[in-house]
């Protein structure tokens, strides 16, 4: 959306020209580095004394420390206070109760500002855009506060105003989180090395994007695109007559927040089936549409009552921070996946070169078999055991040994994934995001809807002499008829018959003609051993039971 004439064009990130505009100003730059370091030192102390008590006021009064001094030190270091507030596995509970009021429970800024940015960005008072306009915002955030107002002639909308000097408190605070993340980065237990550098300008570069109202309705339009079809996820429209680049309107949306278990049972809601629709649409947006929103914290999803099969409803709000993914590592990603749980730690490993997580003259013999030991000890005996946190934790360790690094393009990645999964841990502590993403991808492959998934099924169930892998095509559909959300094999069987008929599926027909041929004889073992698969599969009593479960889901 173009700005209105004469209007400054939006701030942008820039760490060299930023780091001489605060050198320069040395009263400014000295002033907040020695408050930054002693709020941070002071809190540092206070958890080092008091954080191994086992009185549960103690940790009350130390989650309010933690919380208190986060807001006073300012939107950047909220910022990271609300990535901590998704991971009930690294923050203590009773502390991740207060962390959680960083995401919408800030303290406002006075209401003459807000109003005073409205005017100035609408070019009219609030008094005769709005019929309602209310005294008090209904939630206030680390970039700005929302109102829940009715427009002249319309519905309700909420209606957001950022906070003002934004762009300086990023500016300034960004360069000190610079500077002493680099100086700190040989301290921190994760081997990132000159990554870290890079991954925090990734995260300097998305915050002031953020701050352009405009391009977050951008954001939401197209978010919105992409989810038109899938009833289970809802994005509020923009109202481009009441938006500009520090006030944004979009529709209301009626629902219950995505934070604790026992506010959306007694709504009479389904944690799983939210869950289920929370990690699903992640990955579509991750490995599908190559577009995602990198910060899906409780405050960010709402869950508004009905269901759609097994996934319940959710809307997405705030798109602020959004990100895309090329379709290199997006296919790549895919892949890897699949390697995980079958356990091809070679493709794993030219996966991690792929994906620039090694450099590609990386001697791969060693670094092979440390894979194994560390992804494949995490993956146990049952692949709905793995835990992203789990293999974190274990994948720090390997990256000291070897030359890992991580690229500062999948540093909103990182953070989607695990804000992610630390939200459906809050809801389920049981959760296992593998459990969910495996029959996702299973499915996806089965189906080959696209060139891209035709191309990773030829490669995952022929190995490279062109032998079909009934292993492999075995394992995806037990996983599939085995998921949780319900054994209805009538779509996977349908769409892999229309793959296997139809004109996108002669590189598939070709490769089991091929199959069939081995030293220059016929050879069927393949393909009886591919038709008892599929009869044990497909057999009428299953089909006949999905057919029941879609037309009375209670029968099943």
């Amino acid at each position: 959306m173009p700005g209105r004439t004469g209007e400054p064009a939006p701030p942008r990130y820039d760490p060299a020209a930023d780091l001489r505009w605060l050198l320069a100003r040395p009263w400014i730059f000295v002033g907040r580095l020695v408050a930054v370091l002693w709020q941070l030192s002071s809190l540092a102390l206070v958890l080092l004394v008091q954080g191994n008590s086992s009185d549960a006021k103690v940790h009350q009064r130390l989650g309010r420390r933690i919380l208190n001094t986060l807001t006073n030190l300012g939107p950047c270091f909220i910022k990271v206070g609300q990535a901590l507030s998704t991971r009930p596995d690294l923050v203590r509970r009773d502390w991740l109760e207060e962390l959680t009021k960083l995401q919408d429970d800030l303290p406002p800024f006075p209401h003459a500002i807000a109003l005073q940015t409205i005017e100035e960005e609408l070019g009219a008072p609030a008094s005769q855009l709005f019929e309602e306009f209310p005294d008090y915002p209904v939630a206030a955030a680390s970039l700005g506060q929302v109102y829940r107002a009715r427009p002249v002639g319309g519905g309700w909308v909420a209606v957001k105003v950022q906070r003002p000097d934004l762009a300086f408190q990023l500016r300034r605070d960004l360069v000190l989180i610079r500077l002493l993340g680099i100086l700190s980065a040989p301290l921190l237990p994760l081997n990132l090395g000159f990554g870290l550098g890079e991954i925090i300008d990734e995260f300097g570069r998305s915050l002031f994007e953020e701050i352009d109202y405009r391009r977050e309705a951008d954001n939401a339009e197209r978010f919105a695109r992409l989810f038109a079809d899938n009833p289970a996820v809802v994005v509020p429209r923009v109202d481009r007559l009441l938006s500009a680049r520090r006030v944004l309107s979009t529709t209301w949306i009626h629902g219950t927040k995505l934070q604790e278990r026992q506010a959306l049972e007694a709504q009479h809601l389904d944690p799983a089936a939210l869950i289920r629709t929370g990690v699903i649409a992640g990955l579509q947006q991750l490995l599908e549409f190559g577009y995602f929103h990198a910060d899906p914290h409780p405050g960010n999803l709402f869950a508004l009552p009905g269901k759609t099969g097994a996934l319940g409803h959710v809307a997405y709000v705030d798109f602020g921070m959004m990100d895309s993914i090329s379709d290199s590592d997006r296919l790549t990603l895919t892949g890897a996946v699949v390697h995980l749980i079958n356990r091809d730690f070679v493709a794993l490993a030219q996966d991690f070169v792929e994906l620039g997580f090694l450099n590609p003259s990386t001697d791969l013999a060693p670094i092979i078999p440390a894979l194994e030991q560390v992804l494949g000890g995490a993956l146990g005996d049952n692949v709905g055991s793995f835990n992203f946190k789990a293999i974190t934790d274990r994948f720090s360790e390997l990256m000291y040994g070897y030359p890992f690094r991580v690229p500062a393009r999948f540093a909103l990645i990182i953070r989607a994934v695990v804000s992610q999964e630390g939200l459906a841990l809050r809801l389920d502590p049981s959760f296992r995001i593998i459990r969910v993403a495996y029959p996702y991808v299973a499915r996806r492959l089965l189906a080959g809807d696209t060139a891209e998934m035709r191309e990773k099924l030829l490669e995952v169930i022929f190995d490279g002499t062109g032998r079909l892998r009934i292993e492999r095509l075995e394992n995806l559909l037990a996983v599939v008829e085995n998921d949780e959300a319900g054994a209805d094999l009538l779509p996977v069987a349908g769409a892999g018959l229309r793959l296997l008929l139809g004109k996108e599926g002669s590189s598939l027909r070709q490769r089991l003609l091929l199959s069939l041929v081995q030293d220059d004889r016929l050879d069927t073992a393949d393909l009886r051993s591919l038709a008892g698969l599929l009869r044990r599969t497909f057999s009428p009593s299953k089909l006949a039971g999905g057919v029941l479960a879609r037309l009375n889901p209670l029968a099943a």
